[in-house]
């Protein structure tokens, strides 16, 4: 299938405060505005009908202490030794009364090119699609053995740590506050927050030029947590449940930026050909596979996966849904291990 083929544009362009202008104007975007509802709600699945994740209420999520002082972003990006041995997690998932022999997977599917569910086919796409695929033929025999499971980017902890899913393949960044929670497997994608604006906008960048104007990002994001410690003099009270709330934000002229990781928001663009990414990013983060701290059979099961994955996969995936977009990139981030 061509790129061309899994829905290039299924976004509309930004709307401009009074009116709107682009693609498919108050039709498409009001399309936009009922999917990005309809996308946290609704449960995703290959084999049937399941339950979402709750946007909240009580019981959902684990409280758990902040990080440990001494973690540092090199020590947390460090996780258990790979194993091709079965352990007893997978052992569970095989044999569970419900669904058994299925990954049960939280994802995103309104994240241009990394999860995202194709408009004429249906079907769920994108590179963290494609490493779920492998994830489950090398632990299940079957790359189609998933039930998927919308997650938003507010919910992904609080998932993992109820059982609702096995575990999270959707563009999670690993954190020394997240690693007090879940389990990281390896990184396998290098990233970093940046801006995305307007390609009329004034705004060069996280830097001075941010003074008076107003930002979107996700709740819960390391994007939120980055601007609480600076803003610039920005506004950086509007927060969304997902990061395709924002970019429908910026349309609508509600705010003038996102902020956002740079591999999410090159996809943004490419979706909309009125928005740009302006400065350099200003962090560097890892991606990686979020499991329960309970598991850890899982977690080195899951780095032997990635060891193979990075060998060819890992490329063929990057060309098939980043290249175009996402210059510049030499490569999965090498796995750093644990001692232990």
């Amino acid at each position: 299938m061509t790129r061309k083929q899994r829905g290039d544009g299924f976004f509309p362009a930004r709307v401009l405060p009074g009116r709107l202008r682009g693609w498919g104007g108050v039709v498409a975007m009001a399309l936009a505005c009922v999917l990005t509802a309809l996308f946290t709600l609704l449960p995703l699945s290959r084999t049937g009908p399941d339950g979402p994740i709750g946007t909240g209420g009580p019981g959902l999520g684990v409280t758990r202490p902040a990080a440990a002082d001494d973690c540092t972003p090199e020590s947390a990006v460090r996780s258990l030794r790979p194993s091709k041995d079965e352990g007893p997690t997978v052992k569970e998932i095989k044999e569970r009364e419900d669904k058994p022999n299925k990954l049960i997977v939280g994802v995103d599917q309104n994240s241009y090119r990394w999860g995202y569910r194709n408009p004429s086919t249906g079907d769920l796409e994108g590179f963290d699609i494609d490493l779920v695929r492998a994830i489950a033929d090398a632990l299940l025999g079957d790359p189609d053995a998933v039930v998927y499971r919308a997650v938003p980017t507010n919910q992904r902890v609080q998932a993992v740590q109820s059982g609702q899913v096995d575990m999270v393949v959707r563009t999670m960044t690993i954190t020394c506050k997240r690693v007090e929670d879940v389990a990281f497997s390896t990184a396998y994608f290098e990233t970093g927050q940046q801006l995305l604006v307007p390609k009329d906008s004034k705004i060069t960048g996280y830097d001075a030029s941010l003074k008076g104007k107003r930002l979107c990002t996700a709740a819960g994001s390391t994007a939120e947590s980055e601007l609480k410690q600076r803003s610039f003099g920005a506004d950086v009270s509007t927060t969304v449940p997902n990061q395709l709330d924002c970019l429908v934000r910026l349309q609508l002229g509600e705010v003038d930026a996102v902020v956002t990781d740079s591999a999410l928001a090159a996809g943004q663009a490419a979706q909309d050909p009125t928005v740009q990414l302006v400065g350099d990013p200003f962090t560097t983060e890892y991606y990686g596979v979020a499991m329960s701290k309970e598991s850890p059979d899982l977690v080195r099961q899951v780095n032997q996966v990635l060891v193979d994955y990075r060998k060819s996969d890992w490329d063929k995936a990057y060309e098939d849904w980043l290249a175009d977009d996402l210059k510049n990139v030499d490569g999965p981030p090498k796995p750093k291990y644990r001692e232990d």
